[in-house]
């Protein structure tokens, strides 16, 4: 009797193994295709090993990839959790999942303001689960020498003006730009002293064929859009990455910096927010300096006045340098939040030793302003305010200025607030006295006037008293109320009731 032979082939047979892996196993190469709010389509890569009922792995967001800290299978589901870093913030994110066959339908944790968790289908693609980095054949990118890039002579002043992140996110385009531009002229914001309308992440397309990077359809004529605003008396600002991707996995600036300074120079760009992102795949974090460096070299050969805002959330001791690699102001913490816990955070505790590295031209930035997006009462954004002024902060507002309400305007157009942040001496304030949750802040002014803040940041009214002593002064001083707009009288030293998470600002008389 004739034997018959195998009729699987070698193809057959890795196409049979992979069925009854896919049957069996998380393991393998998981790819889900995700439709943002703003309508973009993106991919999430999971690499999932399962070795019993242990999962190990990484999720590719983007550009982030993030290693699975821990993972657990029972039966046909599994549940992993990796950990995300935010420069110094961190945040644990758990993701569920339930295997059918050769898909795996994962329920993805929410983002952003109200975003619910929601299931996505991911196609396996592979049964290789080991982690691929989308950046791993890039070519690597030339360190320069570290010096000195000369002073641009742009903000003598804290710049002020508007940016699209905090509201908008993602949700950004030529048309809200044009309206944003129109409310400020409108709204008085402009005559208060706000100049730049910042475009925020998200604007990117692709490079052209000799690398000049291309807006996207959001924003069809780039140089148009700046033409409007300048004619509005204000200007225009952008947001780029030294890495090859941005926060929002959009086209970054990675080795294209000499070539995305010109193109935004040609356009009429006034002001550049440069955000470290993905670089962090790329280079190590004793590179900072010098990629920074680069970007203010491209500048300024550029051949048009660009502020330089440095966003690497306040890594490598970055008010020891910023200025040297041509700096206008630097982020010295990680992203604002519209809630008390985190602005307070990041306005009172995160600056403290800050003051003596920021002057004219130079400025240290706790991030944007969330006045008037609703996460906190009038009274929290008085404070958000003050302690911006007192700061000599950036003061950029991230609202949706075409609606905000008369409050809102008013705290955000306050010109006696606005002077102190704009004072001519560009000192920032400091905390002179700390009690329980009262605390005391003071700014030098010009012509030997202060500015005093008396925050409260308790949950109990709390009576909170300036000596002047602590300002090195003596006698009876004229103290003004700043919100109140009125003269108090001339005191030896001044006392007021300050309510939950509130402010008395004043000036006080040389």
């Amino acid at each position: 009797m004739k034997m018959l032979k195998p009729a699987f082939t070698a193809g057959a047979a890795a196409a049979f193994a992979f069925v009854l892996l896919a049957q069996s196993s998380f393991t393998g190469r998981w790819v889900a295709e995700i439709t943002t709010p703003n309508g973009d389509k993106r991919e999430t890569t999971f690499f999932l090993t399962q070795s019993g009922d242990r999962l190990s792995g990484a999720v590719l967001n983007g550009w982030r990839m993030q290693n699975i800290s821990e993972g657990k299978i029972t039966g046909d589901e599994a549940v992993w959790t990796v950990v995300v870093r935010f420069g110094q913030q961190e945040r644990r994110i758990e993701y569920h999942a339930r295997l059918r066959g050769d898909q795996l339908t994962v329920s993805l944790p929410g983002f952003g303001r109200a975003a619910a968790p929601r299931d996505v289908v991911a196609r396996r693609i592979s049964t290789d689960g080991a982690p691929i980095h989308p950046f791993a054949n890039l070519p690597k990118a030339t360190i320069p020498a570290l010096h000195d890039v000369p002073d641009n002579g742009l903000a003598r002043t804290p710049p002020m003006g508007w940016n699209s992140w905090n509201h908008f996110n993602r949700r950004i385009d030529d048309k809200t730009v044009r309206e944003i531009a129109d409310a400020m002229v409108a709204s008085g914001m402009k005559d208060a002293g706000y100049l730049y309308v910042n475009i925020d992440d998200t604007w990117q397309g692709e490079r052209d064929s000799k690398g000049v990077l291309q807006p996207n359809k959001k924003f069809p004529d780039m140089k148009a859009l700046a033409d409007y605003v300048h004619r509005k008396g204000l200007k225009l600002g952008i947001y780029s990455s030294p890495g090859p991707r941005t926060c929002a996995n959009y086209e970054g600036s990675y080795n294209h910096e000499e070539i995305d300074a010109r193109t935004w120079a040609t356009w009429g760009i006034d002001y550049l927010k440069y955000d470290w992102c993905s670089a962090s795949e790329v280079y190590k974090p004793s590179d900072m300096q010098a990629v920074y460096q680069r970007m203010g070299d491209a500048l300024r050969a550029a051949g048009r006045p660009i502020v330089y805002s440095l966003c690497q959330y306040g890594l490598e001791h970055v008010e020891t340098w910023g200025p040297r690699v041509g700096g206008n102001l630097w982020r010295t913490t990680g992203d604002i939040s519209d809630n008390w816990r985190s602005m307070s955070d990041i306005g009172f505790n995160r600056q403290l030793g800050l003051e003596k590295y920021a002057g004219p031209g130079h400025w240290n930035d706790p991030d944007m302003l969330e006045v008037g997006n609703g996460g906190m009462s009038a009274a929290e954004y008085r404070t958000h305010m003050s302690l911006w002024a007192i700061l000599a902060a950036p003061l950029l507002a991230g609202n949706d200025i075409r609606t905000m309400t008369a409050e809102t305007r008013e705290i955000l157009c306050n010109r006696e607030v606005i002077a102190i942040d704009q004072d001519k001496a560009g000192h920032q304030g400091y905390r002179i006295s700390k009690e329980g949750e009262a605390e005391v802040w003071a700014k030098p002014l010009a012509g030997g006037d202060w500015a005093v803040g008396l925050f409260n940041r308790g949950e109990s009214p709390v009576r909170i008293t300036v000596r002047w002593s602590d300002l090195k002064l003596s006698g009876r001083r004229k103290v003004r109320d700043l919100w109140a707009h009125e003269d108090m009288g001339a005191f030896e030293n001044f006392s007021a009731e300050v309510q939950p998470h509130g402010v008395t600002l004043v000036r006080v008389a040389r």
